[in-house]
């Protein structure tokens, strides 16, 4: 017996959880309305396992959505996109082929950070959520870790110190005549004597100069910074040369948080490394607004509060630490 196959992974969900994944969907879209978030609100309320629901959503949407992607196009650049019937067969394969591609995403990226992903597993140093570290290494140069931050050691022919920042935020001073080379995505930093911040979220690494000068190299390219400057680079190459303020840069070393004229988006994505669950901006529109602040990373889930008063947000909390913003 032939079974038509949906691309919607909502089709193995509970009827509940059907629902959920409707809201998720309208929510991630950045275009839910006044309308939505009240409607939202009352099918909420009508029974706490709706919150239930969306909570799992959430970690749902989380979890398979990339490696649903990913399967998607795969797929399209074989088939056309018109309806297909499978058999029985084909059916568990392509469910098999979908439970794979989610179990590899899962152990490189990790719902909202619950468990350890694979790079940090092999990580010799790692921060959780909300966590900062202190390191002095063998070789003398010391190393600040923020929150969801890993770096590893890695072996040295010629006498130099070399670590490879697997992910997060890391502040490195070094001393005069040691050189320190230290690895993150596509590129590295080498230095004799810096102090710098280095940061590596989604492929892009910035690094910023705080004292002395260091080289930043990535391909075929490198630049050498001075105190004040900023470099940033992903797989496509360096970018040009930026000024940046460094106090501001490296204020989370003070346990502050600091926005200038940010793009609110950009601020609760920062917001959400320093918290457990997530918090979900579900309209464009406020998402594009500009936010200034400064506050306390210790203080970081009052942010929903001051964003809903700067804002006139609407805010509406679930299980599981997950917000909607709106």
């Amino acid at each position: 017996m032939a079974t038509h196959v949906p691309e919607n992974p909502a089709i193995f969900l509970t009827p509940v959880d059907r629902e959920a994944h409707d809201w998720m969907t309208r929510f991630t879209g950045g275009n839910a309305t006044a309308a939505d978030l009240q409607a939202f609100r009352d099918w909420s309320a009508r029974d706490p396992v709706h919150k239930e629901a969306f909570a799992r959503a959430c970690q749902l949407w989380e979890t398979i959505g990339p490696a649903s992607d990913l399967l998607k196009s795969r797929q399209d650049a074989h088939v056309s996109r018109s309806n297909r019937l499978v058999g029985r067969r084909a059916f568990l394969g392509g469910a098999l082929a979908a439970s794979a591609a989610a179990a590899a995403y899962l152990a490189a990226q990790p719902p909202f950070g619950l468990w350890p992903s694979l790079s940090e597993l092999a990580a010799d140093y790692r921060t959780a959520p909300g966590e900062q570290r202190s390191l002095v290494l063998a070789g003398g140069p010391s190393v600040e870790l923020n929150t969801r931050s890993s770096i590893a050691l890695r072996p040295s022919s010629d006498g130099a110190e070399r670590l490879e920042l697997l992910g997060g935020e890391a502040a490195i001073s070094t001393r005069a005549g040691m050189n320190v080379e230290v690895i993150a995505g596509e590129g590295r930093v080498v230095t004799a004597d810096a102090v710098f911040n280095m940061r590596y979220e989604r492929g892009i690494v910035s690094t910023t100069c705080v004292s002395g000068a260091l080289d930043v190299a990535c391909g075929d390219r490198s630049v050498r910074l001075r105190p004040g400057e900023q470099v940033v680079y992903s797989p496509n190459g360096l970018r040009a040369v930026a000024k940046v303020d460094p106090v501001a840069v490296t204020a989370w070393k003070d346990g502050m948080l600091v926005f200038q004229s940010t793009p609110l988006d950009e601020a609760v994505a920062e917001i959400n490394r320093y918290r457990s669950g997530v918090i979900i901006i579900t309209s464009a529109a406020l998402g594009r607004r500009l936010f200034n602040a400064r506050f306390h990373i210790a203080n970081v889930d009052g942010v929903v509060a001051q964003i809903q008063q700067i804002f006139g947000a609407s805010v509406t909390s679930l299980p599981g630490g997950i917000v909607l913003l709106g």
